[in-house]
Formats: C-alpha cells, structure tokens, sequence
C-alpha cells in the first residue's frame, strides 16, 4: 500500500490552534508561541474614556511581508480547501465574529461602541486578505492593546483598598454570550468583582490580603510590561487563524518562528512532562496529554484542567503563574532530566477559586520506546468463572519511519508492537482482549489501517474523499488475524481521528465491542504547505499553512465527523462531551454520508450486545469502583453548570468544605466496600492508587462475552445504509 504523507488523521490538538487566545506547545522544548496572543489574562480593562494616551498611534502595522502572505494564504483556501466556501461578504461576517472571538472571547475588553465602531470592517475582511490590505485587522487589535494598558493601571488602583468579602455578591465569570459591557458603570463593577474574585481565590488558597494584594501586583504588573511586547507578526497570525478556522477548526496559519518551534516539538525526543498548552482566558490550559511522558503516566491531569503556579524540586516556592505569557510558563516547567516540577492544578470545569491539587512530576526523555504499546493482563471472576483478559494499551499511531528509512527491518511501529504483545498475550493464555484506546488522539493512517488487519480476514478500513470528490477506498494490508477471539475496544471523549478509524473498522465488521464514551469526532484531513514555495527565493519567511482538503469515512459510508463513534456500552467519564469534541467547534464541517463499500463481516455481536449492557448495568449499580465514579462525575457535571460565583469568602468557604466533605464521603464509601480504612482528609488520597474503573469494567464486559459463546457466523455482505447519501 502507498504511503500517504500529507494525509494526517492527526489528534485533534495536532496543529490545531481553538479559538480565544490560543498558544499550542509541547511542553519539554524551548519557548514558543503558536497561533496567539496574550494580554490581559485575569486582570479587567478600563473603558472607552479611560484609555490611555501613551500608546504611538499606527504602532502595529502588517508589513509587506505579511501583505504577501495573506494573499497567498487567501488563494490557497480558495482553491485547495474541502468545503470550497467563496470568499463573499458572508465568509468576511464569519472572519470578523470569529476574530472578535480570538481577541474577546469573554466580552470583557471591548465596549459596546468600539464594537459598533468596528462593525463597518464586517464586510471587508474577507477582501482584505485576498488583496493583502490586511489593515483592518490591525486596528482592531490596535483598540484592544490600549484598553489592556489602561484595565492594567485600573487594575493595579484597585488594590489601594481591601475589598469587603462580606458582601453577598456574585460574579459572572462565564460571558461567552454576555452581551458589550454598555456603560462606564457596567464596565468598572465587571472588573471591580473580577480582581475580587482573584484576591478570594488566592485567600481560599491559604493566603492573606496583604499576600494575595502582593501577588495580584506582581500579575499586573509584568501584563503592563508585556503589552508593548506584541509585534506585527504576533498580530497578523491571529488575525490569519480567525480567517482559517472559518473553514475548520484544523486549518491553521504558523508564523515562521511557529512554525519552527512546532516541528521542533514534534521530534520524538525531547526533555519534559509531555503535554500541550494553550492559554485560555486566564489560565494555561491541558490540551493534549503526549503519550509515554511522565503525565501520561501519572494519570493524574486531564484535558481542560488548568495551571495555576508552578515550584521547582520538592519543596521549592509555588509561583503564581496566571496573566504569564505561555512560553515564561513553558520555562519554567522544563527542566533537566530527573528533576522535579510540582504544578498546581484547578481541575477541568471547577469554578476560579475552587481547591486546587499540587501533581508532582519527575521530568523525563519523552522517546518512541515511551509512547510504545504495553500490555498486561487482568484476571476477571463472571459466573463463577475466572478469565484471564489480555489488555493492550495503545498510546498513539505511531512509527519509526526514520528506522524504516534507512533499511532497518526491526523498525518500531504500532501494528509491529502490537503483533508483538498479542503473540505474548496468547502464550499467556488470555481468554479475551481489551485494546485500550483512551486518550490516543490519532497519528498515522498507515499504522490504523494496518492495526485493523490484526484482528480482520480482509477487506476495505477506510474511505477518503478529497476536495473535487476524489475518492479512494483504503483496504486491509494483511490477510491474516493475529487475534480472533472476544474483544473490546475502550475509547474516550479524546480517542480521536486513526483512533476513530480503528475503532469503527472492528465496530463494523462486527469484530469488537466499542465501549466508552463518544469519541472526539475528527474527520478531516489536513494537508501541510510550506508557503515559501511560492516566494521568489528561499527562506522568506512566509510560514506553513495546514489546509484540509479531505474527509475520512467508515466502510458503511458514515462519516465520523462531528459525530465520532458511538460505543455500544457506555462508560461514565468526567470529561464533558460538551466541552470537548469536534461538536464543540463551531465551524467543525457537518457530519455526512458517502456510498458504502461491499465488506463481508464474519460475525454480528447484535445478539449480544443486549445482554452485555444487562449486565453491566447491574454491575453500575452494585459494583463500589463504578459506584463511586459515578458519583464524581455527577459532582463535576454539577460544578460545570455553575455560571456565576459567590465573592463572599465565609460562603465560598462553605461550599469549598461541603465539596470536599461529599467527596471524601464518595472516596470512603469505595473503600469501606474494599475493606479498606477510611481517608480522614483527602490530603491523604494517593491518585496512583486509584481504581482505573473503566479498565475493570471493560474487561468484565470481554468476559460477559466469552461466557455468551461465541456469535453466530454471519458471512453477510454490507452495503448501502439507509438514509441520504452523498456521491
């Protein structure tokens, strides 16, 4: 089978830069700055009749360079780009809310009247970068820089005087669809109670006003300094990825120096803990967690869980880092191999102020051998019976094409390691198999399709459709099975892209039970251009642009786009499927159908499946693991509805103690089933002692099927679905 090097069903963090301020790095390389801006982070801006004087009108021009680029960059996604959307007045509307997006996402910065003001630019945008007059742009973010430097000294004026914490009072802290603040009045109570809540959310941490006063000054202070910092360049790709992520979300602009960076992160070694950021709002956030780096292996951090402030060693002093520019933050959590970073955590979905947990990591060489399969095995008691259940973890897609460059018949790849533990699990004399695929978000389509010959006879994986309605039907590379007994595979909500591929090829052919949550969702297709092609001469420093130009389908003609793949048996998970997932971008290209192919599927699991959910229904309701997480994601589900927060420090440290009461309650509950003592405070809690009660269950479901027998043979013929179809 040809490789397929610019066909990258690649996570879904993989050059994808989210709305709002967004700085996408692996962390462990040097300092970089992807696709964004910072500027104000917790700190409020003033209004319109308090902006500043000092800032040098028409400092941030575009350049000619930039001019060039945005041409190019415009023509590109006219001719190349999947959905083949026109560049009219419609598209320009698009750009213009989606870059008041990037720049605004809380509603916080501008005022009403600088947003009519720029209203007259929501036609021009579009037009704007097909002639490179990419001024607008620049103006807009002109306003913006100066309302940061004035909020910063209104900021830093407002901790003169100690806020009265007994005030029942609360503050907004989601305004997503907050309407303009209207009026100087409405504008200064937004950002009195917005430093409030970061003086309480420093209290609640153990501080006093003096200390908390000290720190928030500090914040400001360095947002002051670093507001004059923001170059044409910084600019220019924001304004370029509000113009890409029209088209989708996975379309993105890099600068020269991102672009760089980029492919410097994406070596397969490097020094650090092994995760991606981007800053949001306040906060930088996880995004991707990389597989084989120390917090992969921690398990202890999730996506969307946010850094507060970091310590070095065990014992060094925890630097409050919030309103830092991501790459100072990246600095900081590097280090040598072998030391120790501690982070301070505000978990996912918790409201600012919320208790914090402090994770420490031993940074490591994040390398191939890390990222590679494993395997272990788990014993299972159903009906009386024992089961031995073979599990493999696989972390990503991934392969060692340099090895394989160079002749090297014993290079690394997911399919070859795979083989590998399933001829191991076998001599071990499993009775079943669970390919666990949680947090795998993609890698290489070769390696996906060549998994799915591991446990398929033959026969087609894929479809791809690429812009002008090519199509090409991808087979299974190896006729034979190297696992043909009871399966299942786990995913998650970040299971996504060759993950998806995996996942709904052994769905569909009726080979495996897909148990989880729906998975993320990516469908598409990107492809890299390196714009210094279409320059005079080398090295013009025009950047990289990702373009998506296909679309991925299962065999059944079902797209997983904005969909993803729907397990049969659903697992609870404190990830929220509506906070993460292609569904959560509002530019994600729509779900669709394509002709099917002709498969033959050896085996129907639909007799099955019924009973298997039975069963493991009893089991959520009995069992102590499932039990209790159940319970918590009830809990955070219940803290992500929350839209506004109490500035009254003796009733936020209610809630806190009520939180932590309930959750301590949960916890020894689980234990108390096990036998076990209970926790007296959940500063005693071990995370790597937890239960992984997904994995339990997952292989409890495999033995339900073993017990079952095996499913009828079917040697049916699939083909076209019923439904609309596109050709």
């Amino acid at each position: 089978m040809p490789t397929q090097p610019n066909r990258d069903p690649s996570p879904p963090t993989s050059r994808a830069l989210p709305s709002g301020f967004a700085l996408r790095i692996a962390l462990a390389i040097p300092a970089i700055v992807l696709g964004g801006l910072m500027l104000a982070a917790s700190a409020p801006l003033r209004s319109a009749a308090s902006v500043a004087t000092s800032t040098t009108a028409g400092a941030l021009k575009p350049t000619d360079r930039e001019r060039k680029v945005a041409r190019i960059v415009g023509d590109m996604f006219e001719r190349s780009h999947y959905s083949q959307l026109v560049a009219d007045e419609k598209l320009s509307s698009q750009v213009y809310d989606h870059y008041l997006q990037s720049l605004d996402s809380s509603r916080s910065y501008f005022l009403k009247s600088d947003i009519d003001e720029f209203e007259r630019y929501r036609p021009q945008l579009a037009e704007a970068v097909r002639t490179g007059s990419v001024e607008p742009a620049f103006a807009i973010f002109q306003r913006l820089q100066e309302r940061n430097r004035a909020a910063m000294n209104y900021a830093l004026h407002l901790l003169d005087t100690e806020p009265d914490f007994t005030v029942d009072e609360s503050f907004a802290f989601d305004r997503a669809k907050a309407p303009w603040p209207a009026t100087q009045a409405e504008l200064d109570d937004l950002w009195r109670k917005r430093v409030e809540n970061d003086a309480l959310s420093l209290m609640l941490a153990g501080k006093t006003w003096p200390e908390a006063r000290e720190v928030l000054r500090k914040r400001y202070e360095r947002l002051v300094k670093r507001i004059d910092q923001i170059t044409p360049d910084d600019v220019f790709e924001t304004f370029m990825n509000a113009y890409a992520h029209v088209y989708d979300p996975h379309s993105n602009y890099f600068s020269p120096r991102s672009s760089e960076e980029y492919n410097i992160a994406m070596k397969l070694s490097y020094v650090g803990i092994g995760a991606s950021l981007q800053l949001t709002d306040d906060y930088v956030t996880i995004i991707n967690i990389i597989p084989g780096g120390p917090v992969a292996v921690s398990g202890q951090l999730k996506p969307n869980d946010r850094i507060t402030a970091v310590g070095q060693g065990k014992s060094g002093e925890m630097v409050d880092v919030i309103g830092w520019r991501l790459d100072d933050v990246v600095q900081k959590i590097r280090g040598p191999a072998g030391s120790v970073v501690r982070l301070s955590i505000l978990p996912a979905g918790a409201t600012p102020g919320s208790k914090e947990t402090i994770i420490e990591f031993t940074r490591n060489k994040v390398t191939l051998e890390a990222q590679a399969a494993q395997k272990k095995v788990r014993t299972v008691t159903e009906g009386g019976r024992e089961y031995k259940i073979g599990i493999i973890e696989v972390p990503s897609f991934y392969q060692d094409s340099e090895a394989r460059t160079a002749g090297d018949q014993g290079y690394r790849s997911t399919t070859r390691d795979v083989l590998r533990l399933l001829t191991e699990l076998k001599k071990e004399g499993i009775d079943g198999l669970v390919m666990d695929l949680r947090g795998n978000g993609g890698g290489l389509l070769t390696e996906a399709t060549g998994l799915v010959g591991l446990f398929v006879k033959h026969g087609p994986v894929v479809q791809l459709r690429e812009t002008g309605n090519k199509l090409e039907v991808l087979p299974d590379p190896d006729s034979a099975t190297a696992w043909d007994g009871p399966m299942a595979v786990l995913v998650d909500r970040t299971s996504a892209s060759a993950s998806e591929i995996f996942s709904a090829a052994l769905q569909d052919y009726g080979r495996a039970v897909v148990v989880g949550q729906t998975t993320y969702g990516k469908g598409t297709v990107q492809n890299l251009y390196q714009l210094d092609h279409f320059a005079l001469g080398p090295n013009a420093g025009f950047g990289e642009l990702t373009v998506t130009i296909g679309k991925y389908y299962r065999i059944t003609g079902d797209s997983v786009q904005n969909r993803g793949v729907e397990p049969e048996i659903g697992l609870p998970s404190v990830i929220s499927l509506t906070e993460v997932g292609e569904s959560t971008r509002d530019s994600a290209l729509p779900w669709d159908r394509i002709r099917p192919v002709t498969f033959d599927a050896d085996h129907s699991l639909a007799g099955q499946i019924p009973l298997l959910r039975k069963r493991h229904l009893e089991r959520l309701q009995n069992d102590p693991d499932l039990v209790a997480l159940a319970s918590e994601v009830k809990s955070v589900e219940s803290a992500r509805s929350e839209k506004t927060i109490s500035l009254n420090l003796a009733k936020r440290k209610a809630e806190r103690e009520q939180q932590d009461k309930e959750r301590l309650e949960i916890i020894n509950a689980r234990r108390a089933a096990h036998q076990e003592p209970p926790l007296t405070t959940l500063e005693k809690l071990d995370p790597d002692k937890e239960p992984d009660a997904n994995l339990a269950e997952s292989a409890h479901i495999v033995a339900d099927l073993i017990a079952l027998g095996p499913p009828p043979a079917t040697q049916l013929s699939r083909n076209a679905p019923t439904g609309n179809t596109t050709h």
